[in-house]
C-alpha cells in the first residue's frame, strides 16, 4: 500500500508541475499586454514601465517561468513585499498575496464540499443499498422513483425554491452563513445545512441508482449464490460479501465527480451568496485579475488530486489488486 501511495503522490507532482506550465503560458505569455492589466485604466508610461520592471517582464519568457513556479516553493519578492512559500503572486485587483486571499476563502468551499459529500454518500449508497436489499417492494419504488424525480433538478433551480420556503416565506430557518467550525460548530452546520443538501440533492440521485444497480450485480455473483446456497442467510451474505465489492464501481465514479463536485460549489455559491473560492474565481475573471485567476486554477487543480488520491487508496483498500496494477 505504502508504494502505491508513494507512486500516486509522484504522478500529483508531475501533474501539477505540468498545469502549472500550461497556466502560465495561457496566461502571462498570451498577446494580451500583462502589466497593461495589472496597471489598470488612465496608466502612464512611466507607470506601466515600472509595473513592467517589478513584475520582471522585461526578463526573457523562461526566466519568468522559472520566477513564477520557484515563488510556489520557496516565496518571491514584490515591490510592496515579500510572499511566503507558496507564493502564487499578487492580485492585482485589491494588491493582496493570492495564496492569502485563497486560504481566507478556502474553509468554506471545503466546509461545503465535503458536507455535500457527506451527505450523498451516505443518504445516496444507503438508499441504493436499501432498494437493492429489499427489491420489488414499496421501499425499492420509492426510492427509485425519487432518483429519478431529484436528477432532473439543477442548483440553481432548487435553491430559489427551498431559500423562499424554509427562509423567506415560514421563516424556519436564517439566510445561509458561514461560521467558522472551530469558532461554533453547531452555527458552521446550521449556517451552510441549507446549501449542503441542496448541491448533495443532485449526486444523490445518481449515487443512489448507481449503488441499487452496483449491490444488485453484486447479488447475482456466483461466490455470493453459493454463500447463500450454504445456506447462510440473506443478511449475513449481504453485509459478509456484497457491499464491499458493490462499492468499487462507486468510488470509481466518486473520483471522476470530483470536478464536477467543485464545479457544483462555484454554482452553490453564487445561488446563496457565499464568499468561497469558487466566487473568487468568478471576481478574478470579472476583473480581469490574472494573477488570482492562475491561482485558483492551480490551487483548483491541487484539491482535485489530493481528493482524487485519496479516492484511489480507499478503492485500492476495497480491491487489492488495484495496488499491483
Amino acid at each position: 500500500m505504502l508504494q502505491f501511495i508513494i507512486r500516486r503522490l509522484a504522478g500529483a507532482v508531475v501533474t501539477l508541475f505540468l498545469i502549472g506550465a500550461v497556466t502560465f503560458f495561457l496566461f502571462v505569455a498570451a498577446p494580451s499586454d500583462y502589466a497593461s492589466l495589472a496597471c489598470g485604466r488612465d496608466c502612464s508610461p512611466e507607470r506601466l514601465d515600472a509595473i513592467r520592471h517589478a513584475l520582471g517582464l522585461n526578463e526573457p519568457i523562461f526566466k519568468q517561468f522559472w520566477e513564477f513556479m520557484s515563488g510556489i516553493v520557496v516565496g518571491r519578492d514584490f515591490p510592496d513585499g515579500h510572499c511566503a512559500a507558496p507564493c502564487l503572486g499578487q492580485s492585482f485587483y485589491s494588491g493582496d498575496f493570492v495564496w492569502d486571499t485563497i486560504m481566507d476563502r478556502f474553509p468554506l468551499t471545503l466546509s461545503l464540499t465535503v458536507g455535500a459529500m457527506t451527505v450523498f454518500l451516505i443518504v445516496g449508497i444507503g438508499a441504493g443499498m436499501l432498494a437493492a436489499y429489499r427489491r420489488g417492494s414499496l421501499v425499492d419504488k420509492i426510492a427509485t422513483g425519487s432518483s429519478m424525480v431529484l436528477s432532473s433538478f439543477q442548483i440553481y433551480f432548487l435553491g430559489p425554491i427551498v431559500l423562499t420556503i424554509l427562509v423567506y416565506s415560514t421563516g424556519w430557518m436564517e439566510d445561509p452563513k458561514y461560521v467558522p467550525f472551530t469558532q461554533d460548530p453547531v452555527g458552521w452546520l446550521v449556517g451552510l445545512s441549507i446549501p449542503m443538501v441542496v448541491m448533495a440533492t443532485i449526486f444523490t440521485a445518481q449515487y443512489t441508482r448507481m449503488a441499487r444497480a452496483s449491490m444488485i450485480e453484486q447479488l447475482a455473483e456466483e461466490h455470493v449464490r453459493t454463500a447463500r446456497a450454504k445456506g447462510m442467510s440473506k443478511k449475513f451474505v449481504f453485509f459478509r460479501y456484497a457491499w464491499r465489492g458493490s462499492l468499487i464501481p462507486i468510488v470509481t465514479v466518486l473520483g471522476i465527480d470530483i470536478s464536477a463536485l467543485l464545479g457544483g460549489g462555484v454554482v452553490t455559491e453564487l445561488t446563496f451568496s457565499l464568499q468561497g473560492i469558487g466566487r473568487l474565481a468568478v471576481d478574478g475573471a470579472i476583473n480581469k485579475d490574472l494573477p488570482l485567476t492562475m491561482g485558483v486554477m492551480l490551487f483548483g487543480a491541487f484539491f482535485i488530486l489530493l481528493l482524487n488520491i485519496l479516492v484511489d487508496i480507499v478503492y485500492a483498500w476495497i480491491d487489492p489488486r488495484v495496488r499491483l496494477s
